[in-house]
């Protein structure tokens, strides 16, 4: 099994990137990596680490897509970046069974979508990042920043396609809520009013209403769907709001002689809650809805987010999201409200 990793995306590329990954391949032996990038930068920078070199490849591409250039625009006229050639590899070689990039968020979506295709049924795919609760485990957020727009119908196949992705995670009968401004069942926007029954119409579908962002990371639901907007927003409110309580709490420790003193028995549970909120340790977002695994790790990930990001990936790869996508559709009765 090969796991296919672009070198050159994101801001610590492709230092970060590549030394990321060999921790991967110490951690696992079970996959190869491939390194898409300029061949002779990233031969140079591998020069500096010892590692099985039978285990990582390196596959030329000589362009790269920044942040600031517009996605769709990009995608077609650089065929040689790194984010198109990995993805197309990804399509045609059936030994690359997923890819991993920290690059362009828009250029990996639009290059995932036209390269690789919708699975069928689907309308519009969705990130969907396992964020972590405060209970030890993980909630699955869909759509995390994909669609802006969205219609209730989409917001209902994000539910069916992360509902798939959880029990596959091994999540038995996931529950699933919907983002919105309240719990209550009149609450929220137009869409909300919209999706709300659509959602609690499914078959098969554990459905449990509205939840507030504030109690995303509560544990209360396995799953939370919003349109790529909102979702976006609470996501980023809430690693902000992590930063900010731990940088918070630093601060009152070390502000004075006291507080230092009172820090060294609170050392240890102040360490495990940074574990816990740190949402690096939870790797990267999957991109719902193509047809092979793409993941989709933060553009200011370092070397331990790369690492488990290309470790989700080998997790994935054995995932059968597909063709149970494509069943559980049908199941559901979702594939009848399109």
């Amino acid at each position: 099994m090969k796991i296919m990793i672009d070198a050159f995306g994101g801001d610590n590329s492709p230092e970060e990137v590549i030394a990321g990954t060999l921790l991967a391949i110490k951690e696992r032996e079970d996959f190869t990596a491939v390194l898409v990038g300029d061949e002779d930068i990233i031969k140079e920078k591998l020069s500096g680490y010892t590692f099985d070199s039978s285990r990582v490849e390196i596959f030329d591409a000589k362009d790269v897509i920044t942040c600031e250039e517009e996605p769709t625009v990009a995608v077609r006229r650089k065929p040689d970046s790194s984010i198109v050639k990995g993805i197309k590899e990804l399509k045609e070689n059936d030994e690359i069974k997923a890819f991993v990039s920290a690059g362009s968020t828009g250029a990996v979506l639009v290059a995932a979508t036209l390269k690789l295709g919708r699975i069928e049924g689907i309308s519009r795919p969705a990130l969907c990042p396992a964020l972590p609760t405060l209970s030890g485990g993980q909630v699955f957020l869909t759509d995390s920043g994909a669609n802006a727009d969205c219609k209730a119908i989409n917001l209902v196949q994000f539910a069916v396609m992360a509902a798939v992705y959880a029990e596959e995670s091994g999540i038995k009968d996931p529950k699933i809520a919907l983002l919105s401004n309240g719990t209550e069942d009149e609450k929220g926007n137009a869409l909300n009013h919209e999706a709300f029954p659509l959602l609690k119409g499914l078959k098969g579908i554990n459905f449990i209403g509205n939840m507030e962002a504030r109690d995303i990371l509560s544990g209360k639901a396995d799953i939370v769907v919003a349109d790529g907007f909102s979702g976006n927003i609470a996501l980023k409110s809430i690693e902000g709001a992590a930063k900010t309580v731990m940088t918070a709490v630093k601060g009152a420790i070390t502000s004075s002689l006291r507080g230092k003193i009172g820090g060294l028995f609170v050392r240890k549970p102040l360490k495990g809650l940074k574990d816990t909120l740190d949402f690096n340790n939870k790797g990267g977002a999957l991109f719902l809805g193509v047809n092979k695994p793409v993941l989709k790790a933060h553009g200011s990930s370092k070397r331990i987010a790369i690492r488990n990001t290309v470790l989700q990936a080998v997790s994935y790869a054995g995932f059968d999201l597909k063709d149970k996508i494509k069943n559980k559709l049908e199941s559901t009765g979702a594939s009848l409200l399109v």
